[in-house]
C-alpha cells in the first residue's frame, strides 16, 4: 500500500466516512471552461479518489457552480458559500480540491473554511494527500499552500502587467480601435475603407469645434437627421456597420476618444476597488485625468483631427461641465439663453467663486461661494446691467481698432458645412440604394419553392426600398433649403466695417442672447467684480491674451445718504439755495459739478426738494412753521410753544387788538407775524392765558 494513502486512511475515521464528501471544481473564466476540458475532467476525478478513500457514490457531492468564476474574492462564488455553509452544519466529512487555488486565492477565505473544518472535524484533501486542519503540523502546511496560492497569483498579474506595459512602451499592444478607425490583418492601423463612415466622424468633430457643445451638436444632428456608425463587434456579424441615432453619451466618446486624434493611449480607465458592487467580477472603471494616463503615443493611428484641436476641445468640454477645477472655481459653462451676458465669466473678487445668475427682479450676479462651503453669508449681490454696460463697451473699444479679416474664412465654413451635409445625404442615398439593389437580387434567386424564405426576402426588400424612399425625401429636403445669400460688395464693405456698426447691431434683435455671450467670451476670459462701496464696483476685465483691464462701475441703489459724496452734495444744495437758485437751477448745476442720485448718473430736481425737507431748507413762508424764533422775534409757533398754547390762540388775541404794534410785525413779503421778544409782554401774555382758562366748577355742597 501506498504510505501516502496509508497515512490518509488512518486520519479518516468512521465518523468522517458517515458525513458527505464534496468534491469542488472551478475554473476561472469562461475561457478556460470553454477550451480547458482535460482540467475539468481531472477535477472530476476526484470523485473516484474518494470511493478510494472509503466514501459511497451516493455520499459524493460534486459542487461545478463556480466554473468560470475567479477565487479572488467569495462574494460572487455562490457554490463556495454553500460548501461553508455544509462544513458549517456538520455535514461534510471531507473536502477534495485539485488544488488550493481551486478553493481560494486570498487567505481570508482559505483560513475563514481552514477555521470551520478544524472546528467541525472535516478534513481537507488535495492531489499531495489528506490533512486534517486541527493537526498542527497539516495545519501549517495547509497555511502554507494557501499563502503560495495567493503569492501566485500576485507574481502572475505581475508579470502579465509587465508584459502588457512592456509592449504598450514599445507600441506593439493591440487596443480595441473606435469606429472609424480599423485594423488590417499585417497590424496597421487605417481609417475605415468606408467613406460615409469617415465623413460623418469628420462632420461631428467640425461641428463641436463651431458650436463648442455636446448638446449643440447632438440638437444638430436630430434636426439635420444625421445618424452616427456604430462597428458591430460581436462574433454573429463581425465588422458590419449600425446606423444609429444620435445621442450625448456616443458624440462625447468621439469628442473624448484620443484615437481621433492619432494618439495612442493606455490607462484612460482604470479599475477602482473603492466602487467594488456585489455581481460583479470586477471593480467600476473610472476615467483618469490626462496626467495619470500610463502612456501617450502621438501619430500613432491616422488623424482625423490634431492634437492640439483635441486638447483644446478636452478644454472646452472641461468650461462645460459646470464642475469645481483645481483651482475651486467654477466652469465658464456653455453660454444659455438667458439674457445675462456675463453668466460664467462673472468671478467674485473676494472669494473667487463664479457668480451665478439671479433674474428678479433685474439679471442680479450673486455670489454663493461661501454660503455653500462655509455656510457664510453671501459676498455680494451686485447690479447686472450697470456692469454688463461696462464691460460691453470694453469689448467694443477692444475691437474698434481692429481689422475684422475672418469674413472669408466664415463664409468659406458656412460653405464647408453645406458641403458636408449634401456629402452625407448623398452617401446616406447610395448606401440605401446599393441595399435595395442587394435586397432585390436575394429576392430574385430564390427558390419560389421556398416560400417562407422567399416571404421574408420580399419583406427585407420592402423595408429596404422604404429606407431608400426615406433618404431620397431627405436629400431633397436639404436640395430644396434656401442657400445661404451671396453678398454684395457694399455688402461686404459693411461687413469689414463691423466694428463701427456692432454697437448698433448689439441693441438689436438680430443677435441672440447666446451669440452675444458667444462674442464676449472670445475676447474676454474673467470678469472680476467686487462691491468697495454702496455705489462702487471694481471691475476688473481680464482678457485672453492675459491682459487686464480695471474699471469703476456706479450702479443704482436705493438710499441717497449712501452715495459717494453726498454730504459735499448736501453742503452744496445749501449753499445754492440761500444764493436764491430754484431747484431745477440746483439740479442742472449739481448735474454738470458730476453729483448723482441714488438711481440715475443726473440729480433730479425731487431729489433736491427731498434733501431741502430733510433740513429744513424752505422757503420763507413755510419757515415760520419750522422754527422758533426769526430775527430775534418770536414766530407763531415758536410762542404758542413758549406759552404753553395753540397757534389760534395768538392768533384770536391779534385780531382782537390785545396783541398790537409795535409788539406785533408783519414780515415782507408774505405778511407772517413777528411777536417781540420782551418780558413784560410775556409776563403780560403769560396772565391773560392764566385768565383765559375756564376755572373748574365748585363741588356741590353736602346733603343734610
Amino acid at each position: 500500500m501506498h504510505p501516502d494513502l496509508h497515512l490518509s486512511q488512518v486520519k479518516i475515521t468512521p465518523r468522517h466516512l458517515e458525513r458527505k464528501a464534496v468534491i469542488y471544481i472551478r475554473q476561472s473564466s469562461p475561457k478556460q471552461v470553454r477550451e480547458h476540458l482535460d482540467s475539468q475532467l481531472t477535477q472530476r476525478a476526484l470523485a473516484g479518489r474518494a470511493q478510494s478513500l472509503g466514501w459511497h457514490s451516493e455520499r459524493i457531492d460534486v459542487f461545478d457552480g463556480d466554473l468560470g468564476q475567479s477565487a479572488t474574492g467569495s462574494q460572487e462564488r455562490g457554490d463556495f458559500q454553500a460548501l461553508a455553509a455544509e462544513v458549517a452544519l456538520g455535514h461534510v466529512g471531507i473536502v477534495f480540491g485539485w488544488q488550493v487555488s481551486r478553493l481560494a486565492r486570498n487567505n481570508a477565505d482559505w483560513y475563514q473554511l481552514l477555521d470551520l473544518a478544524a472546528l467541525f472535524g472535516t478534513l481537507i484533501g488535495d492531489t499531495d494527500g489528506v490533512y486534517d486542519p486541527r493537526l498542527y503540523n497539516d495545519r501549517l502546511l495547509l497555511g502554507l499552500k494557501g499563502t503560495m496560492s495567493e503569492a501566485e497569483l500576485y507574481m502572475l498579474r505581475q508579470r502579465l502587467n509587465a508584459g502588457r506595459l512592456s509592449k504598450v512602451q514599445r507600441g506593439e499592444y493591440v487596443q480595441r480601435l473606435p469606429t472609424g478607425l480599423v485594423r488590417l490583418a499585417d497590424s496597421r492601423v487605417v481609417k475605415d475603407p468606408d467613406s460615409q463612415v469617415q465623413h460623418v466622424i469628420q462632420l461631428v468633430l467640425a461641428t463641436f469645434e463651431e458650436l463648442g457643445s455636446c448638446d449643440r451638436v447632438l440638437r444638430y444632428c436630430k434636426q439635420q437627421d444625421i445618424r452616427l456608425p456604430r462597428r458591430h463587434v460581436s462574433r454573429s456579424a463581425p465588422g458590419d456597420i449600425l446606423w444609429c441615432k444620435p445621442s450625448e453619451s456616443a458624440i462625447r466618446a468621439i469628442i473624448t476618444n484620443p484615437a481621433y486624434a492619432g494618439a495612442f493611449v493606455h490607462g484612460r480607465r482604470t479599475s477602482d476597488p473603492t466602487r467594488q458592487r456585489p455581481g460583479r467580477r470586477t471593480p467600476a472603471m473610472v476615467r483618469r485625468p490626462m496626467a495619470e494616463w500610463h502612456c501617450i503615443i502621438y501619430d500613432a493611428y491616422p488623424a482625423y483631427i490634431s492634437w492640439a484641436q483635441y486638447l483644446t476641445n478636452q478644454a472646452r468640454l472641461h468650461e462645460n461641465a459646470q464642475r469645481y477645477t483645481e483651482q475651486g472655481c467654477l466652469g465658464l459653462g456653455a453660454p444659455r439663453e438667458g439674457p445675462a451676458l456675463l453668466q460664467g465669466l462673472a468671478t467674485c473678487g473676494f472669494c473667487g467663486h463664479r457668480m451665478r445668475v439671479a433674474y428678479r427682479p433685474r439679471p442680479r450676479y450673486v455670489c454663493e461661494g461661501m454660503y455653500r462651503t462655509f455656510a457664510e453669508p453671501p459676498c455680494a449681490r451686485l447690479d447686472g446691467p450697470s456692469i454688463e454696460a461696462f464691460v460691453v463697451q470694453a469689448f467694443f473699444d477692444a475691437i474698434a481698432p481692429a481689422h475684422l479679416t475672418t469674413l472669408d474664412e466664415v463664409l468659406a465654413q458656412r460653405q464647408r458645412e453645406h458641403h458636408r451635409l449634401e456629402t452625407y445625404h448623398q452617401q446616406q442615398v447610395s448606401q440605401a440604394h446599393y441595399e435595395a439593389t442587394l435586397a432585390r437580387r436575394r429576392y430574385e434567386h430564390v427558390d419560389p419553392a421556398y416560400r417562407l424564405a422567399a416571404a421574408e426576402l420580399e419583406h427585407e426588400w420592402d423595408d429596404k426600398l422604404r429606407a431608400l424612399r426615406q433618404a431620397q425625401e431627405a436629400a431633397e429636403r436639404f436640395a430644396n433649403e434656401p442657400c445661404e445669400p451671396t453678398l454684395t460688395m457694399e455688402q461686404r464693405h459693411q461687413l469689414l466695417t463691423l466694428s463701427q456698426r456692432l454697437p448698433d447691431l448689439w441693441q438689436s434683435s438680430h443677435l441672440r442672447h447666446e451669440q452675444r455671450k458667444a462674442l464676449l467670451r472670445s475676447l474676454i476670459a474673467r470678469v472680476i467684480v467686487a462691491r468697495t462701496a454702496p455705489d462702487r464696483i471694481d471691475v476688473k476685465i481680464v482678457w485672453v491674451s492675459g491682459h487686464c483691464s480695471p474699471g469703476v462701475v456706479i450702479p443704482p441703489i436705493l438710499r441717497q445718504h449712501e452715495v459717494t459724496g453726498h454730504d459735499t452734495m448736501v453742503a452744496r444744495i445749501h449753499q445754492l439755495w440761500r444764493d436764491g437758485y430754484r431747484d431745477t437751477q440746483i439740479a442742472d448745476t449739481l448735474s454738470r459739478e458730476g453729483f448723482r442720485s441714488a438711481r440715475r448718473a443726473q440729480v433730479s430736481a425731487a431729489t433736491v426738494l427731498k434733501i431741502r425737507k430733510h433740513h429744513r431748507w424752505v422757503s420763507r413762508y413755510q419757515q415760520h412753521r419750522f422754527v422758533d424764533k426769526i430775527d430775534t422775534m418770536w414766530t407763531i409757533r415758536g410762542l404758542a410753544g413758549q406759552l404753553g398754547v395753540k397757534r389760534a390762540w395768538l392768533d384770536n388775541r391779534i385780531r382782537s387788538g390785545f396783541l398790537r404794534a409795535p409788539d406785533v410785525i408783519r414780515r415782507p413779503p408774505y405778511g407772517n407775524y413777528l411777536i417781540r421778544d420782551d418780558a413784560e409782554l410775556l409776563e403780560r401774555l403769560r396772565a391773560e392765558v392764566h385768565r383765559s382758562r375756564p376755572v373748574a366748577s365748585a363741588s356741590p355742597p353736602a346733603s343734610i
